[in-house]
């Protein structure tokens, strides 16, 4: 995939005016949404609603991929808080080969994380609604003073909703996640989800659980995981 100047796009910029393998790569990422059976509910609304953008770079953990997913993160912030969006997810996607195994996209995924942090001016980097130790039950990740959830993708996957033809990283606002709780719509929008993972990977997923349940962190990257995991990231002392 040839980079263009222009790294962060919505569906509408790229279908307009953006290079051709562009335009293939948001094919390929309707393509495995819309099919019947992917499992993530939010991300087809996502992608209805023309709410996806979609993020081109050079290598994960690359000083200069990183400067620019910084300030596209800032840009996709900005978007979603402004219209209040519960659904706006952007997809990063790096121009490089497919890690071998799950443990080499593991780690250029927390070395992605930890250089975002490391770069990031922001007055306040942390999310004061949660915590920056990876340790504890309401870590998740922050950037520009806002929580995500993080979710790896790449070619060698094993759980097949983490599959997919480039390496990868989607980033939502955890606000989102609170905006549908106060909806009333977010545990069975949860509910509807894990039961189609189950249909679509034939088992359930292991590393699941539920902001402030269990640990957010290991669920990022994709790979299953036991109790001794430990993460590759530290956030520094503000």
């Amino acid at each position: 995939m040839k980079l263009a100047a222009k790294t962060y796009f919505t569906p509408d910029e790229i279908k307009a005016a953006a290079p051709a393998p562009v335009q293939e790569l948001l094919q390929h990422i309707s393509e495995k949404i819309s099919a019947p059976e992917y499992p993530c509910v939010g991300a087809k609304a996502a992608l209805n609603s023309r709410q996806i953008r979609v993020g081109t770079y050079t290598r994960m953990a690359d000083a200069a991929s990183t400067k620019q997913l910084g300030e596209d993160l800032k840009a996709y912030i900005a978007e979603t808080l402004a219209s209040e969006s519960e659904y706006m997810t952007m997809i990063a996607v790096f121009n490089e080969e497919a890690p071998a195994t799950e443990e080499d996209f593991e780690q250029k995924l927390w070395a992605q994380l930890q250089l975002l942090h490391d770069t990031d001016a922001s007055e306040q980097p942390w999310d004061l609604e949660v915590s920056s130790n990876p340790e504890d039950s309401d870590f998740s990740f922050s950037y520009n003073g806002t929580a995500f959830f993080v979710v790896g993708l790449h070619p060698n996957a094993s759980r097949k909703a983490r599959s997919f033809g480039y390496t990868a990283m989607a980033f939502n606002l955890h606000r989102q996640f609170e905006q549908l709780r106060e909806k009333g719509v977010y545990e069975n929008m949860k509910k509807v989800i894990r039961e189609r993972d189950e249909a679509y990977d034939g088992t359930v997923n292991p590393m699941l659980s539920d902001f402030g349940d269990g640990l957010e962190a290991p669920q990022y990257s994709g790979r299953h995981v036991d109790n001794g995991w430990k993460c590759p990231f530290s956030a520094r002392k503000v």
